[in-house]
């Protein structure tokens, strides 16, 4: 039963996260009604676990969609900084300094610039080498959002999937519920039938 409800060696999406068995017969995986409750159960557990990885998953995407914009933005101001010359004259900037908080400076050329990397670390970098740094957070940051949405996707496929399964193993329940009293129905009858005559 519980053995090829997920095994070890269970296909897995490219990430890692393991498909959810489909059930298109019951019997494969229940052999007596004895075997429903922890079949079952075994279900509700495999759909926690993918709700689970699903909230964990939708507050990765939301923070990478908040991260994105920052990190263009960022990117287009090196990009506008290496366009400058040397002789240029200083440009005066509003920048933000917090939520509510902008503050107006002087910027004249500069050939480095001083980016911040989490954890109150802020490093300087030649422009070329800060281009070419969020250049690849950027692009890693669209590949990383991308297989979030499609991770997204297969997970709902999957909690989909359970409890279909659920509810196919619950209604073969019902099925074979509805046969035992049938047979111990007509069983009853049968011999009430054969008593009958003699009494």
């Amino acid at each position: 039963m519980s053995t090829q409800v997920q095994g070890k060696d269970a296909p897995t999406n490219p990430r890692g996260i393991p498909f959810a068995p489909f059930v298109d017969k019951v019997e494969d995986y229940v052999s007596s009604r004895a075997e429903v409750d922890g079949t079952m159960k075994s279900f509700q557990e495999m759909i926690s676990k993918y709700q689970f990885m699903e909230v964990n998953t939708q507050r990765r995407s939301a923070g990478l969609k908040d991260k994105i914009p920052d990190i263009q933005k960022t990117l287009d101001t090196v990009r506008f900084l290496k366009t400058r010359e040397p002789d240029a004259d200083p440009l005066e900037a509003t920048f933000e300094l917090n939520d509510t908080l902008y503050a107006k400076a002087h910027v004249p050329y500069t050939d480095e610039v001083y980016l911040w990397l989490g954890a109150n670390v802020m490093l300087a970098y030649p422009i070329p080498e800060a281009e070419e740094l969020l250049e690849g957070k950027l692009d890693a940051a669209k590949v990383t959002l991308a297989n979030c949405e499609e991770d997204l996707d297969f997970l709902r496929e999957q909690i989909t999937t359970l409890e279909v399964a659920t509810a196919r193993v619950y209604n073969w329940d019902v099925t074979q519920k509805r046969k035992e009293k049938t047979e111990l129905g007509d069983h009853g009858k049968g011999e009430g039938k054969r008593i009958a005559p003699n009494g």
